[in-house]
């Protein structure tokens, strides 16, 4: 006879732990089934530091990104010809030590979306890009996503530039990789951005949402008519009111849930004509932004060639208000801060905590 007889229907204790484990196991499954966000952390410093995040930051339901153009922090911040971003920037969250991440405008495009420039510092728009990317990331989480172009002549639209010039692809990331155009599933959810205005309506709106203005709403310009370069004051008055127009639109939908964000910021700081920065006004950057060598023909100085200061606004029901951080950003930190507050992967430079930092504070 067994000493270690027990009562009928109690089992051992190594039994008993072993079901209670199965137990949990079986538990967190189904809420990573059920709670949309919910992510077993995975190995690794940069996914642990992601699996912290999610637990400061709940996942986003809808991700904006207006994504302008040319213009440094003190060209906007302050100006009279920009009010409406100005209380924005006032009301909501402001990153006032945020920076493009190299020039001139295309590699800030892909930076952002794939977390590199991949060693372009061109606007060549026949470059296609062979890397992993957000729209990657996005579709193996399941997550929806658009590119709502605007003035872009039709749905998947590859052409450099739209026929009356206005739409350049050099400011749409999604048709320069390589593994979007070559899908024409992905290229049909690059559209005009008249499109937003019917998926706000029908509440059919994306995860994440990337809206390009056109070059005479971005505050770019065009070298003559309809938006010349030099009637600065005019395309910030167009930008500023595209802004507007947009940021109203998004926040009295549907998909402005209570954990809905929108992120505004510029490309690159102002064009001013200066060959030592390749006719930009400052090569200032930080977190991972491009070492140039010496003697090269668009930064003969060579040395640390960012994008420079831009500014960055964070609007959302979580984010704070009236706030205003002083840490270093740049477009590598936006896309970290959507990577892991959903979740995914970090792609490119922005798994490198020790430069990169996501931005966090911004949120409640």
């Amino acid at each position: 006879m067994s000493t270690c007889a027990h009562h009928e229907g109690v089992l051992p204790v190594k039994k008993r732990r072993n079901s209670l484990i199965a137990a949990v196991i079986a538990f967190v499954a189904v809420i990573a089934i059920a709670v949309p966000g919910f992510a077993f952390a995975h190995a690794g410093a940069s996914n642990n530091a992601a699996a912290q995040t999610t637990a400061k930051v709940r996942p986003f339901d809808h991700v904006f990104v207006i994504f302008m153009e040319n213009h440094g922090t003190p060209s906007i911040i302050g100006d009279p010809n920009a009010p409406y971003i100005n209380s924005l920037a006032q009301t909501y969250a402001l990153a006032n030590n945020y920076y493009g991440v190299t020039h001139p405008s295309l590699p800030n495009y892909i930076a952002a979306t794939s977390g590199n420039n991949w060693y372009s510092n061109s606007d060549d728009p026949t470059q296609v890009f062979d890397h992993v990317n957000l729209v990657d990331s996005l579709e193996r989480a399941h997550l929806s996503w658009k590119g709502y172009m605007e003035n872009l002549p039709s749905v998947g639209f590859t052409g450099a530039s739209s026929p009356d010039g206005l739409y350049v692809s050099k400011h749409d990331p999604f048709v320069l990789y390589q593994d979007i155009l070559n899908n024409p599933k992905r290229l049909n959810n690059v559209v005009p951005l008249s499109q937003l205005s019917v998926d706000l309506a029908q509440n059919h709106v994306p995860n994440f949402a990337w809206i390009t203005p056109n070059l005479c709403n971005d505050m770019h310009g065009v070298g003559g008519s309809p938006c010349p370069y030099s009637n600065d004051a005019q395309l910030k008055a167009d930008g500023d009111a595209f802004v507007k127009e947009w940021v109203n639109a998004i926040m009295s939908s549907r998909a402005w849930t209570g954990n809905s964000v929108i992120f505004i910021t510029w490309d690159e700081d102002d064009y001013t004509g200066n060959p030592a920065n390749g006719g930009w006004e400052s090569p200032a950057g930080c977190c991972d932004s491009p070492v140039i060598p010496a003697n090269a023909s668009f930064f003969p100085a060579g040395g640390l060639y960012g994008g420079g200061q831009v500014p960055m606004i964070v609007i959302g029901t979580h984010t704070k208000r009236a706030y205003v951080s002083t840490t270093a950003y740049n477009h590598y930190s936006m896309l970290k801060t959507i990577e892991d507050v959903w979740g995914l992967p970090e792609i490119g430079m922005t798994s490198d905590s020790a430069q990169v930092t996501d931005m966090y504070e911004f949120f409640k």
